[in-house]
Protein backbone atom coordinates (compact mmCIF):
# COMPACT_ATOMS: atom_id res chain seq x y z
CA UNK A 1 0.00 0.00 0.00
CA UNK A 2 1.41 3.38 -1.00
CA UNK A 3 1.81 6.34 1.33
CA UNK A 4 -0.96 8.22 -0.50
CA UNK A 5 -3.41 5.36 0.08
CA UNK A 6 -2.48 5.13 3.75
CA UNK A 7 -3.04 8.86 4.18
CA UNK A 8 -6.30 8.60 2.25
CA UNK A 9 -7.49 5.74 4.47
CA UNK A 10 -6.62 7.66 7.64
CA UNK A 11 -8.41 10.74 6.36
CA UNK A 12 -11.42 8.56 5.53
CA UNK A 13 -11.52 7.29 9.12
CA UNK A 14 -11.22 10.82 10.49
CA UNK A 15 -14.00 12.15 8.25
CA UNK A 16 -16.22 9.19 9.16
CA UNK A 17 -15.79 9.82 12.89
CA UNK A 18 -16.43 13.53 12.42
CA UNK A 19 -19.47 12.75 10.28
CA UNK A 20 -21.03 10.52 12.94
CA UNK A 21 -20.23 12.98 15.72
CA UNK A 22 -21.43 15.98 13.72
CA UNK A 23 -24.51 14.16 12.44
CA UNK A 24 -25.58 13.23 15.95
CA UNK A 25 -25.23 16.84 17.08
CA UNK A 26 -27.16 18.20 14.09
CA UNK A 27 -29.97 15.67 14.40
CA UNK A 28 -30.44 16.44 18.10
CA UNK A 29 -29.96 20.19 17.71
CA UNK A 30 -32.76 22.14 19.36
CA UNK A 31 -31.93 25.52 17.85
CA UNK A 32 -33.22 26.43 14.37
CA UNK A 33 -29.82 25.72 12.81
CA UNK A 34 -30.30 28.29 10.06
CA UNK A 35 -26.62 28.34 9.12
CA UNK A 36 -26.13 24.68 8.26
CA UNK A 37 -29.62 24.32 6.80
CA UNK A 38 -29.06 27.32 4.55
CA UNK A 39 -25.72 25.80 3.56
CA UNK A 40 -27.50 22.54 2.73
CA UNK A 41 -29.97 24.27 0.43
CA UNK A 42 -27.25 26.29 -1.28
CA UNK A 43 -25.02 23.25 -1.82
CA UNK A 44 -27.82 21.13 -3.28
CA UNK A 45 -29.10 23.90 -5.54
CA UNK A 46 -25.59 24.82 -6.69
CA UNK A 47 -24.59 21.19 -7.28
CA UNK A 48 -27.78 20.57 -9.27
CA UNK A 49 -27.57 23.72 -11.38
CA UNK A 50 -23.82 23.71 -11.97
CA UNK A 51 -23.88 19.95 -12.46
CA UNK A 52 -26.16 20.44 -15.45
CA UNK A 53 -24.15 23.30 -16.95
CA UNK A 54 -20.53 22.36 -16.19
CA UNK A 55 -18.59 20.75 -19.08
CA UNK A 56 -17.98 17.03 -18.59
CA UNK A 57 -15.39 14.74 -20.22
CA UNK A 58 -16.58 13.46 -23.64
CA UNK A 59 -16.45 9.80 -22.63
CA UNK A 60 -17.75 7.00 -24.81
CA UNK A 61 -20.90 5.15 -23.75
CA UNK A 62 -21.68 7.30 -20.68
CA UNK A 63 -21.70 10.61 -22.60
CA UNK A 64 -23.82 13.23 -20.82
CA UNK A 65 -25.26 10.65 -18.41
CA UNK A 66 -22.10 11.01 -16.33
CA UNK A 67 -23.79 14.04 -14.76
CA UNK A 68 -25.75 11.53 -12.70
CA UNK A 69 -22.53 11.17 -10.71
CA UNK A 70 -23.50 14.40 -8.92
CA UNK A 71 -26.67 12.74 -7.62
CA UNK A 72 -26.32 8.96 -7.57
CA UNK A 73 -23.04 8.64 -5.67
CA UNK A 74 -23.72 11.39 -3.07
CA UNK A 75 -27.00 9.65 -2.24
CA UNK A 76 -25.08 6.47 -1.39
CA UNK A 77 -22.51 8.38 0.64
CA UNK A 78 -25.25 10.10 2.63
CA UNK A 79 -27.03 6.77 3.12
CA UNK A 80 -23.90 5.15 4.56
CA UNK A 81 -23.29 8.13 6.85
CA UNK A 82 -26.79 8.29 8.30
CA UNK A 83 -26.94 4.50 8.73
CA UNK A 84 -23.66 4.68 10.62
CA UNK A 85 -25.24 7.32 12.86
CA UNK A 86 -28.16 4.94 13.45
CA UNK A 87 -25.72 2.22 14.49
CA UNK A 88 -24.17 4.60 17.00
CA UNK A 89 -27.61 5.33 18.46
CA UNK A 90 -28.32 1.59 18.66
CA UNK A 91 -25.06 1.01 20.53
CA UNK A 92 -25.91 3.82 22.94
CA UNK A 93 -29.35 2.30 23.44
CA UNK A 94 -27.93 -1.10 24.36
CA UNK A 95 -25.66 0.61 26.90
CA UNK A 96 -28.40 2.81 28.40
CA UNK A 97 -31.89 2.02 27.04
CA UNK A 98 -34.20 4.99 26.45
CA UNK A 99 -37.11 5.77 24.17
CA UNK A 100 -35.23 8.78 22.85
CA UNK A 101 -32.30 6.71 21.54
CA UNK A 102 -34.64 4.11 20.04
CA UNK A 103 -36.56 6.78 18.13
CA UNK A 104 -33.37 8.43 16.87
CA UNK A 105 -31.96 5.10 15.67
CA UNK A 106 -35.24 4.19 13.98
CA UNK A 107 -35.63 7.52 12.20
CA UNK A 108 -32.00 7.43 11.05
CA UNK A 109 -32.58 4.01 9.50
CA UNK A 110 -35.71 5.27 7.73
CA UNK A 111 -33.73 8.15 6.23
CA UNK A 112 -31.03 5.72 5.12
CA UNK A 113 -33.61 3.51 3.44
CA UNK A 114 -35.10 6.48 1.56
CA UNK A 115 -31.68 7.53 0.30
CA UNK A 116 -30.81 3.93 -0.57
CA UNK A 117 -33.96 3.59 -2.66
CA UNK A 118 -33.15 6.87 -4.40
CA UNK A 119 -29.67 5.53 -5.06
CA UNK A 120 -31.10 2.36 -6.58
CA UNK A 121 -33.53 4.36 -8.72
CA UNK A 122 -30.90 6.76 -10.07
CA UNK A 123 -28.52 3.87 -10.63
CA UNK A 124 -31.15 1.96 -12.56
CA UNK A 125 -31.81 4.99 -14.77
CA UNK A 126 -28.08 5.37 -15.36
CA UNK A 127 -27.79 1.70 -16.28
CA UNK A 128 -30.61 2.05 -18.79
CA UNK A 129 -28.77 4.77 -20.71
CA UNK A 130 -25.26 3.29 -20.50
CA UNK A 131 -25.74 -0.49 -20.34
CA UNK A 132 -29.04 -0.70 -22.25
CA UNK A 133 -30.98 -2.32 -19.40
CA UNK A 134 -32.67 -1.12 -16.21
CA UNK A 135 -30.95 -3.86 -14.24
CA UNK A 136 -28.09 -6.27 -14.87
CA UNK A 137 -26.76 -9.22 -12.83
CA UNK A 138 -23.88 -7.06 -11.62
CA UNK A 139 -22.41 -7.94 -8.18
CA UNK A 140 -22.58 -4.38 -6.86
CA UNK A 141 -26.16 -3.85 -8.04
CA UNK A 142 -27.34 -7.12 -6.55
CA UNK A 143 -25.42 -6.44 -3.34
CA UNK A 144 -27.07 -3.04 -3.00
CA UNK A 145 -30.50 -4.56 -3.58
CA UNK A 146 -29.89 -7.24 -0.93
CA UNK A 147 -28.67 -4.58 1.52
CA UNK A 148 -31.92 -2.66 1.04
CA UNK A 149 -33.93 -5.84 1.60
CA UNK A 150 -32.05 -6.39 4.85
CA UNK A 151 -33.01 -2.94 6.03
CA UNK A 152 -36.55 -3.44 4.79
CA UNK A 153 -36.68 -6.46 7.09
CA UNK A 154 -35.70 -4.12 9.93
CA UNK A 155 -38.97 -2.23 9.47
CA UNK A 156 -40.95 -5.47 9.33
CA UNK A 157 -39.20 -6.70 12.46
CA UNK A 158 -40.10 -3.58 14.42
CA UNK A 159 -43.73 -3.97 13.48
CA UNK A 160 -43.86 -7.55 14.74
CA UNK A 161 -43.34 -6.63 18.42
CA UNK A 162 -45.97 -5.18 20.73
CA UNK A 163 -43.76 -4.77 23.76
CA UNK A 164 -41.90 -1.47 23.31
CA UNK A 165 -38.76 -2.40 25.23
CA UNK A 166 -38.42 -5.75 23.49
CA UNK A 167 -38.98 -4.11 20.11
CA UNK A 168 -36.38 -1.45 20.79
CA UNK A 169 -33.76 -3.90 22.04
CA UNK A 170 -34.18 -6.41 19.21
CA UNK A 171 -34.25 -3.58 16.66
CA UNK A 172 -31.00 -2.14 18.04
CA UNK A 173 -29.25 -5.50 17.81
CA UNK A 174 -30.59 -6.16 14.32
CA UNK A 175 -29.57 -2.68 13.15
CA UNK A 176 -25.96 -3.25 14.16
CA UNK A 177 -25.78 -6.58 12.35
CA UNK A 178 -27.63 -5.15 9.33
CA UNK A 179 -24.95 -2.48 8.88
CA UNK A 180 -22.22 -5.09 9.39
CA UNK A 181 -23.80 -7.13 6.59
CA UNK A 182 -24.44 -4.17 4.27
CA UNK A 183 -20.82 -2.98 4.14
CA UNK A 184 -19.45 -6.28 2.70
CA UNK A 185 -22.38 -6.45 0.28
CA UNK A 186 -21.69 -2.95 -1.00
CA UNK A 187 -17.89 -2.75 -0.94
CA UNK A 188 -16.16 -6.06 -0.24
CA UNK A 189 -17.94 -8.88 -2.07
CA UNK A 190 -18.31 -6.95 -5.37
CA UNK A 191 -14.54 -6.39 -5.47
CA UNK A 192 -13.89 -10.08 -4.87
CA UNK A 193 -16.30 -11.16 -7.58
CA UNK A 194 -14.08 -10.16 -10.49
CA UNK A 195 -14.67 -7.79 -13.46
CA UNK A 196 -17.76 -5.64 -13.38
CA UNK A 197 -19.47 -2.97 -15.45
CA UNK A 198 -19.87 -0.75 -12.40
CA UNK A 199 -17.15 1.89 -11.87
CA UNK A 200 -14.88 1.16 -8.94
CA UNK A 201 -14.71 -2.55 -9.66
CA UNK A 202 -11.88 -4.72 -10.95
CA UNK A 203 -10.89 -3.58 -14.42
CA UNK A 204 -13.20 -0.57 -14.24
CA UNK A 205 -11.75 1.95 -11.79
CA UNK A 206 -13.88 4.80 -10.47
CA UNK A 207 -12.94 8.29 -9.32
CA UNK A 208 -10.05 8.45 -11.77
CA UNK A 209 -9.10 10.93 -14.45
CA UNK A 210 -11.16 8.83 -16.83
CA UNK A 211 -14.51 9.55 -15.20
CA UNK A 212 -13.89 12.42 -12.73
CA UNK A 213 -11.79 15.38 -13.83
CA UNK A 214 -10.92 18.46 -11.75
CA UNK A 215 -13.95 20.39 -12.97
CA UNK A 216 -16.32 17.62 -11.91
CA UNK A 217 -14.62 17.30 -8.53
CA UNK A 218 -15.51 20.93 -7.80
CA UNK A 219 -19.18 19.95 -8.14
CA UNK A 220 -19.04 16.40 -6.82
CA UNK A 221 -17.57 16.98 -3.36
CA UNK A 222 -19.90 19.89 -2.46
CA UNK A 223 -22.78 17.68 -3.63
CA UNK A 224 -21.65 14.93 -1.25
CA UNK A 225 -21.54 17.38 1.65
CA UNK A 226 -24.95 18.77 0.70
CA UNK A 227 -26.61 15.36 0.53
CA UNK A 228 -25.08 14.26 3.84
CA UNK A 229 -26.37 17.43 5.53
CA UNK A 230 -29.75 16.83 3.90
CA UNK A 231 -29.81 13.33 5.41
CA UNK A 232 -29.23 14.79 8.87
CA UNK A 233 -31.89 17.44 8.28
CA UNK A 234 -34.46 14.88 7.14
CA UNK A 235 -33.69 12.71 10.17
CA UNK A 236 -34.03 15.70 12.48
CA UNK A 237 -37.48 16.56 11.09
CA UNK A 238 -38.76 12.98 11.21
CA UNK A 239 -37.39 12.52 14.75
CA UNK A 240 -39.13 15.64 16.00
CA UNK A 241 -42.36 14.45 14.46
CA UNK A 242 -41.94 11.05 16.15
CA UNK A 243 -41.31 12.70 19.53
CA UNK A 244 -44.40 14.89 19.14
CA UNK A 245 -46.44 11.82 18.29
CA UNK A 246 -45.17 10.01 21.38
CA UNK A 247 -45.97 13.02 23.53
CA UNK A 248 -49.47 13.20 22.06
CA UNK A 249 -50.08 9.49 22.72
CA UNK A 250 -48.90 9.84 26.33
CA UNK A 251 -51.28 12.75 26.92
Amino acid sequence: MTTARIIGSLLGVVFTVLGVWGGQRLIEQRTPGLVWKTLTVLLLIAASAVGILVPVPPLPIVNESIRNLFFHVPMWFSMITVLLVSVWYSILYLRAPSTRLDVLAHESVKTGIVLGLLGLATGSMWARFTWGAWWTPDPRLNGAAVAMLIYGAYLVLRGSFRDEQQRARVSAIYNIFAFAAAIPLLFVLPRLSGPSLHPGQTGNPGFSQYDLDNTMRMVFYPAVIGWILFAFWLTQVSSRFAFLKLQHDEN
